[in-house]
């Protein structure tokens, strides 16, 4: 359920995007000029893997890793957190390497080795010297497809993630992580998951196409090309399905908390969606605002003023947030006006339904250069993004925005939070 999603994101991370969420064209080597004149290189291997580079002939180090299409996305109810969990047993030592031979290998050679995952992508890379490239790779490889996983790093890394979901928690803005993950679990997630044909290896800087291929080969040639067993291709298949987004709520209402943390979201779009830059400078009209902030009284958008003006709310944060095959477009609201709940989302919602056919020229931030994760120039983002006019915001609000479902979620202090139907129709409101 969307509302489930949200409530697992509210909204810490929810701009955050990895440097490969657009498909890497498969194939022979293709090159992409960008505009400091740096070639975007694409080869595929035998196996699927595909092998990206920028070489900058003058750079003296290179930044190396590997893309892996899996995330926290990929995972089931019962493995909820495996990505996370494998990204803190990386370094933990491999059939060929102990812990203590990583970290002695990687300082020797001045480089720099870590690793994070996102949503939709989990990502190991480092960074070292041009001449420190191969043993770079093996490195990251040996990580890949031959770590241990011994049970008693297991079982300090979960005391290590359960301390740091514990600090999440108190953030309101991200689920505490399941705590009955076991071995067998991260191993049928790598089966089912780090596979050839979801990986990207990457390189910036000065190594070369040609070096980057032939060490890929090297080092990766023997990974599957797919899930090997019938039970971890029928995941993978399950994982390919296009999501579906259903109005829904979760409330977990807590007086201790002194403040009302709420967020709500239609189903926004992907980063391959043609309304892509549209949503993003849709968000940007909606804005952000902090009644700390010594700005705040003129931070711009309609919603800021009057929401200031009226004494609404602590802060709120519009976002649209973008993956592989679907989104979320909303806002988080932070309040403790306690008694003002129902006003702080009816007025907001007031003003995504104003959207729809009331967007000044003055609001049009088409201009206004907005960022992507994709392989595009930044002439190239800044020329989509010119193009876009107040007429354009308002033909995407009247399809995404207008009468939508909406997914809500909501912790803390939310007693004066309305009923789901009472919330759902503020979404067609003109006035």
């Amino acid at each position: 359920m969307a509302s489930r999603r949200l409530a697992l994101n509210l909204t810490q991370g929810l701009s955050k995007r990895a440097a490969f969420n657009a498909p890497v064209r498969r194939g022979f080597a293709t090159p992409v000029t960008t505009k400091n004149g740096v070639a975007t290189e694409c080869t595929t291997l035998s196996n699927g893997m595909t092998i990206a580079t920028e070489h900058s002939p003058w750079a003296q180090t290179s930044t190396v890793g590997v893309w892996i299409d899996a995330g926290s996305r990929a995972e089931t109810d019962k493995t909820n957190g495996t990505a996370h969990f494998l990204e803190h047993l990386a370094f933990k030592g491999t059939s060929n390497r102990t812990q203590q031979q990583l970290e002695l290998e990687i300082e020797n050679m001045g480089g720099h080795l870590n690793a994070y995952t996102s949503r939709e992508n989990t990502v190991y890379y480092a960074k070292a010297f041009n001449a420190d490239v191969p043993a770079t790779v093996n490195i990251l490889s040996d990580i890949l497809q031959n770590s241990k996983l011994e049970k008693s790093a297991i079982e300090r890394e979960r005391d290590v993630i359960l301390r740091e979901s514990e600090e999440v928690d108190k953030q309101l803005e991200e689920v505490v992580f399941d705590h009955s993950i076991q071995r067998e679990d991260l191993v049928d997630y790598i089966k089912t998951n780090y596979t050839a044909d979801r990986m990207v290896l990457v390189g910036a800087g000065g190594v070369a196409r040609a070096q980057l291929v032939e060490l890929a080969e090297k080092h990766f040639a023997g990974l599957p090309s797919g899930p090997i067993s019938q039970a971890s291709a029928a995941v993978a298949q399950l994982q390919k399905r296009k999501p579906e987004f259903v109005g829904s709520e979760v409330r977990i209402r807590d007086d201790t908390i002194p403040t009302a943390n709420i967020a709500i979201a239609v189903e926004g779009v992907s980063w391959k969606d043609e309304d892509y830059f549209t949503a993003l400078v849709t968000q940007a009209i909606v804005g952000n605002w902090d009644k700390a902030m010594g700005n705040a009284p003129h931070m711009g958008s309609k919603l800021s003023g009057f929401v200031h003006k009226n004494d609404l709310a602590n802060s709120f944060m519009s976002f649209s947030t973008s993956y592989s095959d679907t989104g979320l477009w909303g806002i988080y609201l932070v309040s403790d006006n306690l008694t003002r709940l129902d006003d702080l989302v009816h007025f907001t919602l007031r003003e995504w339904s104003r959207l729809s056919y009331n967007v000044t020229e003055a609001e049009d931030l088409g201009r206004q250069v907005v960022t992507s994760g994709r392989r595009e120039g930044p002439d190239e983002v800044a020329r989509v993004v010119s193009k876009i006019t107040e007429k354009d915001i308002m033909d995407f609000a009247q399809r995404k925005l207008w009468d939508q479902d909406i997914a809500i979620s909501a912790v803390g202090s939310i007693e004066g939070l309305l009923d789901y139907n009472r919330i759902r129709g503020d979404m067609s409101r003109n006035a």
